[in-house]
């Protein structure tokens, strides 16, 4: 029997960790990609040869040659953001349509969970969770409580499906009381060109097709949206996202075997950043905090909003490392922090009653991160091209995160660009 893996790559924080990025790097290395949770409310962005991408539902393999790249059935998909992210790559020549397969099982996000998103959000008031209101929230509701609206419902009697649909969400944004209803429309012109121009691409049972993949002993490289915090199960719930984040999300969102996964790739930032609401242990709100945000460029890729930045927070990311079975870590944004006199890191947290405590608790929303600091290295690392050219105080920096999380950082990350990546030994 084959014993072909996939690999999983998955962000270790609240999202933005720079999972667009890695996966391009690691691309060459499979044969295929596969996205297996999330929708547009998550941007990973890429840069190479002068050209800056950002990706919300379409793989970030699909730069890589002739590599087929696979949405799976764990995604959300809204055809008029798809059709407009795919036409921008097209004109930039990447051709997608013979590369890019998508899960009939797939759902769809409406005009209506839109609106729906809105109308939540506004009825929480002052507990608002922060979502960027794409919709991600109602469509995922839909889906577990049986109501949802698929890919492939595409092919057969849509027009019907969907009007039965958009007449339900009416009702309930009628019941809570929400009457605008501007440019609904119109959304729903662009939406309908875009489920047309989704009928012209493969259209798969991608859990046959991934599985079929794996029994030929082609190599799988399965692409995680968001980060572990954001988790519906394991994230600072209720501040999450709507799907699973973690490795297990990999299984049910492309329907392979557990034991089919190999190595499980976790990114980390050199510090920490978060956006929207929600508790954030090790958030700085002063100048130094600022300053991060200003040298990382820590603006969301969708929605340009300012993100919260702090310190690495190491007893989260042990708890991260835990339920995703992390064999690898990828460090990410190493170089914002090259002109820092002194680095700090969070070792443990301070409990309200006092004692101290190394384990990810229940409730994070009033610890009090407890830290080591590190001097800094006070060097320019964003033109190095190997290890070996890394100053001592960093390599001293990165040495102390390995023994404090127990796994090994495989990759560093010096810039945005694909060539500014040190790959320090053998994955």
């Amino acid at each position: 029997m084959n014993t072909a893996k996939v690999d999983v790559l998955l962000g270790l924080q609240w999202g933005d960790e720079g999972k667009g990025k890695v996966v391009d790097v690691l691309t060459p290395r499979y044969d295929v990609v596969a996205r297996f949770q999330g929708g547009p409310n998550a941007g990973h962005t890429l840069e190479f040869e002068g050209q800056k991408y950002v990706l919300r539902s379409i793989p970030s393999g699909i730069f890589q040659g002739d590599k087929v790249n696979i949405v799976g059935n764990g995604v959300v998909l809204a055809p008029d953001l798809f059709m407009a992210e795919a036409k921008d790559l097209e004109k930039s020549g990447h051709v997608l349509q013979s590369r890019l397969h998508i899960s009939k099982k797939a759902h769809l996000i409406m005009p209506t969970h839109r609106l729906l998103d809105r109308a939540m959000e506004a009825a929480k008031g002052k507990d608002k969770v922060g979502t960027t209101g794409k919709g991600i929230g109602p469509t995922y509701t839909d889906k577990v409580s049986r109501n949802g609206l698929r890919v492939g419902d595409i092919l057969d009697r849509f027009d019907e499906k969907y009007a039965a649909h958009k007449e339900r969400h009416l009702k309930m944004l009628a019941s809570m009381g929400w009457t605008d209803l501007d440019g609904l429309e119109e959304a729903e012109k662009v939406w309908m060109e875009g489920v047309d121009y989704l009928r012209g691409f493969h259209l798969v049972d991608s859990e046959h097709e991934l599985n079929r993949i794996l029994r030929s002993g082609k190599s799988v490289l399965c692409e995680g949206a968001q980060g572990t915090m954001l988790d519906v199960d394991f994230g600072s719930y209720p501040f999450v996202t709507s799907s699973n984040t973690v490795c297990a999300g990999a299984c049910t969102g492309l329907g392979i075997g557990p034991n089919r996964i190999g190595n499980v790739y976790g990114i980390m930032k050199a510090y920490c950043t978060r956006v929207g609401a929600g508790p954030f242990p090790t958030e700085l709100f002063d100048e130094t905090g600022r300053l991060i945000r200003d040298l990382g460029h820590e603006y969301g890729a969708v929605t340009g909003r300012e993100r919260r930045c702090g310190w690495v927070d190491l007893v989260q990311l042990r708890y991260s490392i835990m339920v995703n079975g992390v064999t690898e870590l990828i460090m990410m944004k190493s170089d914002v922090l090259d002109g820092f006199d002194t680095i700090k890191a969070c070792v443990a947290y301070r409990l309200p009653d006092g004692t101290e405590t190394r384990d990810f608790p229940y409730e994070i929303d009033n610890v009090t991160p407890i830290y080591k600091e590190l001097p800094g290295w006070k060097t320019d690392m964003t033109r190095f091209t190997s290890e070996a050219q890394f100053p001592q105080a960093f390599k001293d920096y990165v040495d102390f995160l390995e023994a404090e999380l127990e796994t090994r950082i495989g990759i560093i990350s010096i810039g945005p660009d694909r060539d500014q990546t040190i790959v320090r030994q053998s994955m």
